[in-house]
């Protein structure tokens, strides 16, 4: 029955059956032309995110990031690379961001955000040790969120209070960007800081997660299994937006010269190469 609707939503709305093949086309080409059309059918029943709010998401977060946010975006990050203490900033404010989120979602009763929190995505055990070894024993008294964080926090805490649902799009943007992004970021980190042994980057580490794609593709089509209202829907493609923003405050405010880790990074992956380092 889905198979019949996607074909009459991607079909029979353009042009009756009769229309399709035109007097002059090949008997051939006319079955080509199907085969093609049931293997994109094929591709968007298997694949989650070409279809309900995963497409949403993915389409909605990416046409609204301009091309000043992203470059802000890639900035901060790299201004975060320039050094261990600007790392350890950064890795400080997820900490406090990720504790107000698996927080509200250890207290949370709403259904829907229980649904998409799987274990093997929480980061705070990870950050927690990343915190260990930039500070040492007792560092949870010597830490203080920056301004950036407080207002990420803050946020957070208002959706979990007020419409919890809302966690959705901070687990979708958080979450699955972490996942996407893990290991590259957790490599760059590694060689334009010199950190060893997986040290100062547990965060971007998913042992328990033997293969991305497939626990990403599960992730989203749980998703749009989530009994939801369009207008929820669209609730949520705002809030993921206004999560992508509260993460460029996070990254912006951070000291160091994102030039310098551009170049620290591409000599380190050279010396690398070279067999030097």
């Amino acid at each position: 029955m889905k198979r019949a609707i996607l074909v009459l939503t991607a079909v029979g709305a353009v042009a009756p059956a009769d229309a399709f093949v035109a007097p002059s086309v090949s008997r051939d080409s006319s079955t080509a032309t199907l085969h093609a059309t049931d293997a994109a059918i094929d591709e968007a029943v298997d694949n989650p995110r070409l279809s309900g709010l995963a497409l949403m998401l993915d389409d909605g977060t990416r046409k609204s990031h301009s091309v000043a946010q992203n470059t802000q975006f890639v900035t901060g990050f790299f201004r975060g690379l320039a050094n261990r203490d600007s790392y350890r900033s950064l890795v400080t404010s997820l900490y406090f961001v990720y504790s107000a989120m698996e927080e509200a979602m250890d207290a949370t009763s709403e259904d829907r955000v229980r649904a998409l929190d799987y274990q093997e995505l929480r980061r705070l055990p990870s950050l927690a040790e990343d915190m260990s070894f930039f500070y040492g024993a007792g560092w949870e008294s010597s830490i203080q969120p920056s301004a950036e964080a407080r207002k990420y926090v803050a946020r957070v805490e208002e959706v979990a209070a007020t419409k919890p649902y809302l966690l959705l799009a901070h687990q979708y943007t958080r979450y699955l960007g972490d996942l996407f992004g893990g290991q590259m970021m957790g490599g760059m980190a590694s060689r334009s800081l010199s950190l060893e042994n997986g040290d100062g980057t547990a965060f971007y580490t998913f042992d328990e997660i033997a293969s991305t794609n497939e626990f990403i593709t599960e992730w989203y089509q749980r998703l749009n299994e989530l009994d939801l209202t369009e207008e929820q829907k669209q609730e949520i493609v705002d809030e993921a937006n206004l999560v992508f923003d509260l993460n460029i405050g996070v990254l912006t405010e951070l000291e160091g010269s994102p030039v310098k880790a551009m170049l620290t990074l591409a000599i380190n992956s050279l010396k690398s190469k070279l067999g030097f380092a």
